[in-house]
């Protein structure tokens, strides 16, 4: 059972078949983290996780007929780990910094999809009666423009509306690209012609979305400041997380275009490289490393789909923003790109190197040093 007394049940028989020595069982499991892994990991049993699709071709050695049962997957899990312990990963406890920096900058992702999302949605309902009101931002991502949404719901509404009130609008969201008058003439734009009933049902829909990208966007910053101030403590060493003497998020910091969102994501996702200094992993979970495929006369090089798609995202933006600050980045991006690849494999390539670059870092313990870089 999933409850407290279901896992210190089974965690307690296991311990038993070992004679009370936890430390001589190997768990295989698909999952690398909850309530299991970490009681398992906290009595001391030695935990190793294999991914569902890796186990799937385990599957194979076993049967053909493509049966698959509980039973099945657990002789599969456990001779396998005794034949190829190397393809498993041994899961080890995280400690609490890197667990709520993880969930605050997973949670930070999930927020900002679905402010998309209602964005996406606010449009949609504008663009079917209130064109006039996306003239002025068609993104319609900004708190401003919800303010104004919900003080001009309808054309009629927004006609209504003083220049008085605008400017009073623009000035308390500090908007100086617009000024009231644009804002007047454009809803005072002719409105579009739509059926009965059209405008109120839109209207009510859009005014129900407004509070809640407003709620959105407040959550938003508390989570986008959780963040901040746990790098800071990190970066301050109020947090034991290394005993170098510069610790990893300092160094990291330190790189060009590595911002908060870069440096929490690659301390959430990829802790375990960055601790071990291990280029290769780090490379291939961002998906900066390439993919080969050759057989016989055939040989090509791909793109790698199988990795962490936010450490893919987060090092995309990583290498996009060296190059712009960074001359010898920007100099190995044009490079790149005179030879005739994609912008995004030239920013891939960029990102190999950002990413060996803080392995280096790491490994020295060193803060990046412009004037050294290009000195060497």
């Amino acid at each position: 059972a999933h409850s407290g007394h279901g896992v210190t049940e089974v965690i307690a028989w296991l311990k038993e078949k070992a004679g009370g020595h936890a430390e001589r069982v190997a768990v295989a499991i698909e999952t690398p983290r909850g309530p299991i892994v970490e009681g398992l990991l906290q009595v001391g049993f030695a935990v190793f996780s294999l991914n569902p699709k890796q186990l799937d071709r385990f599957r194979d050695r076993f049967t053909l007929a493509g049966s698959k049962d509980d039973r099945l997957d657990a002789r599969v899990l456990g001779r396998s780990l005794r034949t190829d312990e190397w393809a498993f990963r041994r899961l080890r406890l995280d400690p609490g910094w890197l667990v709520r920096m993880r969930e605050a900058s997973r949670f930070e992702d999930e927020l900002k999809e679905e402010q998309r999302r209602l964005v996406n949605r606010l449009r949609a309902v504008l663009q079917r009666y209130h064109a006039e009101l996306l003239a002025l931002l068609p993104s319609a991502d900004e708190p401003w423009f919800w303010d104004l949404v919900e003080q001009a719901p309808t054309p009629a509404a927004g006609k209504r509306l003083s220049p008085r009130r605008i400017k009073k609008l623009l000035s308390e969201h500090r908007i100086r690209r617009l000024t009231a008058d644009d804002v007047v003439a454009r809803l005072r734009e002719p409105e579009l012609p739509v059926g009965p009933g059209v405008i109120e049902a839109c209207s009510e829909h859009a005014l129900l979305l407004v509070p809640r990208l407003h709620l959105l966007a407040q959550q938003l910053g508390r989570c986008q400041a959780q963040v901040q101030r746990l790098l800071d403590e990190l970066d301050s060493g109020e947090e034991p997380a290394q005993t170098n003497e510069h610790r990893d998020v300092r160094i990291l910091r330190s790189l060009p275009g590595a911002g908060r969102y870069v440096v929490a994501t690659m301390l959430a996702e990829a802790w375990r490289p960055l601790e071990n200094r291990d280029y290769r992993t780090l490379r291939a979970v961002c998906g900066a490393a390439p993919v080969t495929k050759q057989s016989g006369r055939m040989r090509f090089v791909q793109m790698r789909y199988a990795c962490n798609h936010r450490l893919r995202h987060a090092v995309h933006h990583w290498a996009w923003n060296a190059a712009r600050r960074d001359p010898r980045a920007a100099l190995l991006y044009q490079a790149m790109r005179e030879r005739g690849l994609s912008h995004a494999r030239a920013l891939r390539g960029v990102a190999d190197r950002m990413l060996k670059l803080a392995t280096t870092l790491l490994e020295k313990g060193e803060l990046y040093d412009e004037a050294l870089r290009a000195a060497a």
